[in-house]
């Protein structure tokens, strides 16, 4: 199979960190956010909750607390062989789109897709527009997370004319699942073995996928 797109998560996948706990643990908010995770909410409404505990933050500051979280090892490398052997790229994040594109920029991706934080003057409101606005279940765990990261697979094979087939989905968590399901191949990276059952490869190395293009 020649594999035309490579869909990654971000925060664990092409990040060595996750967003929102680095913003937390920078701004003095982690005992709010814990709290947010250990609550009965349903997954996207945590996902709303935690955006009120970025209201009042300017976008340049969280931005550059962003970039000082290291990539994972050899993602460069990655993305530089992609785009040589001429395979789309995209971002599928249940993080922000502000630093969704800044890392979109910084490494060269095509796609972004991720939830839209509201910013007002380059200030954060405390608002969220999820990117999955119709709250449509997932598939597979039959939860609504902000992102339903198949149905996102599914419209760019749309946009790109492209089979699912055609398609390397690669994350770590159970948000990615549906994703890494619904590809062609799904690379379970630095995963759970609740995620890496529903994978085809398993590897701690992200360079490891070069070996399946």
């Amino acid at each position: 199979m020649k594999y035309k797109l490579v869909l990654f998560d971000m925060d664990g996948t092409l990040l060595d960190g996750r967003t929102i706990n680095i913003f937390a643990e920078k701004k003095g908010f982690q005992n709010e956010l814990i709290n947010v995770f250990k609550s009965d909410k349903k997954f996207y409404e945590k996902t709303i909750e935690i955006a009120k505990l970025l209201k009042g933050f300017k976008k340049t500051e969280l931005i550059k607390i962003f970039r000082e979280i290291p990539l994972q090892k050899d993602v460069e490398k990655v993305i530089i062989e992609l785009k040589k052997r001429k395979i789309k790229t995209a971002i599928i994040t249940d993080s922000y789109q502000f630093v969704a594109d800044d890392l979109r920029k910084r490494l060269g991706i095509d796609y972004i897709y991720a939830n839209n934080l509201i910013s007002k003057n380059g200030i954060f409101t405390g608002e969220v527009k999820l990117h999955n606005n119709k709250l449509i279940r997932d598939y597979i765990n039959n939860e609504i997370y902000s992102i339903c990261k198949s149905c996102v697979l599914e419209e760019i094979c749309n946009q790109l004319n492209i089979s699912e087939k055609e398609v390397i989905a690669i994350g770590d968590g159970i948000v990615d699942i549906s994703m890494l399901e619904k590809a062609g191949l799904g690379l379970a990276f630095n995963a759970s073995e609740k995620v890496q059952k529903h994978a085809n490869v398993i590897s701690n190395d992200l360079i490891s996928i070069l070996n399946y293009i």
